[in-house]
């Protein structure tokens, strides 16, 4: 027999309730409506959600992720480069109703091929399902551009796996800086990101996708954040961080296509800090 939406809702809010590691979803679980909790779960098992992002589930735990972000459905949001939209899916009809999603794509006027097609794919799928995602506002965040919301509006501002890509390029300074200026007084910077060996010198440039903790601290305390917690949520010790092809050999991407498939499949995804901020009250 199924097990009932409400009863499911239930005991999630339970195991919320008595969670103990880094952090507490308590205050989360307090604060937040059952039915919210119960509508949040039940986006993420929705059939409108692509099945191969849907599979990923395991990886990428987003209910645990979002309520430690402390995400309610009356806040507006601000998710950073959604590429393809995996976490769309789920906080635009979450935030359909009551609250207002913010999406800050990358820069529509660029001459990079692939970045255009990204943009492309993400404007098609939102087209294509006005009913879920008709209210997300598509904006622009690059170099030179930064007004992705207006200044102070959000509660919330959520990156993921992103910050290996600006540091690349030389730009996570303004990134940080245009997440601090977007955010509401209190309002949280959520940074989901591949988490680099601690014990290995860290790279300016995060070539091979990971970053480490300590260099994220230091671009959001710059920036002004205040650091708030960590959660080992999205992390996996299985992932050695020692990779041929960087993050990109393990799953989703399996850069090395069938040389070693099982052994990077048995790894899964990669090891990944889930870091909380807040921009400080005056």
């Amino acid at each position: 027999m199924n097990e009932s939406l409400a009863n499911r809702t239930a005991r999630v809010i339970c195991a919320l309730l008595t969670f103990t590691a880094v952090f507490s979803a308590t205050a989360w679980a307090e604060q937040t409506d059952a039915g919210a909790i119960a509508r949040l779960m039940e986006i993420i098992a929705s059939e409108h959600r692509t099945p191969r992002y849907a599979v990923r589930d395991k990886y990428r735990h987003p209910l645990e992720t979002l309520a430690f972000f402390e995400i309610r459905p009356n806040m507006t949001v601000v998710e950073i480069w959604p590429g393809g939209g995996w976490y769309t899916e789920i906080l635009a009809p979450f935030l359909k109703v009551d609250g207002k999603i913010y999406a800050a794509h990358r820069n529509r006027d660029t001459t990079d091929a692939g970045i255009q097609r990204y943009i492309k794919r993400y404007d098609d799928k939102l087209a294509a399902r006005p009913e879920i995602y008709g209210e997300v506002v598509v904006t622009e965040l690059s170099r030179n551009k930064s007004a992705i919301a207006p200044p102070g509006s959000a509660d919330i501002v959520l990156t993921f796996r992103n910050v290996h890509n600006w540091m690349k390029y030389g730009f996570e300074a303004i990134i940080f800086e245009a997440m601090f200026e977007v955010l509401k007084p209190g309002g949280i910077l959520g940074v989901v990101e591949h988490r680099a060996d601690p014990e290995e010198f860290p790279d300016p440039q995060a070539l091979n996708g990971y970053v480490h903790e300590e260099q994220v601290m230091q671009m959001a305390e710059a920036a002004g954040f205040k650091f708030v917690a960590r959660s080992e949520v999205n992390a996996n010790p299985r992932d050695a961080r020692n990779h041929p092809k960087g993050v990109w050999t393990l799953p989703p991407t399996l850069r090395l296509k069938d040389k070693d498939r099982e052994k990077y499949l048995a790894i899964g995804e990669s090891d990944r800090m889930t870091l909380k901020f807040v921009k400080p009250k005056p």
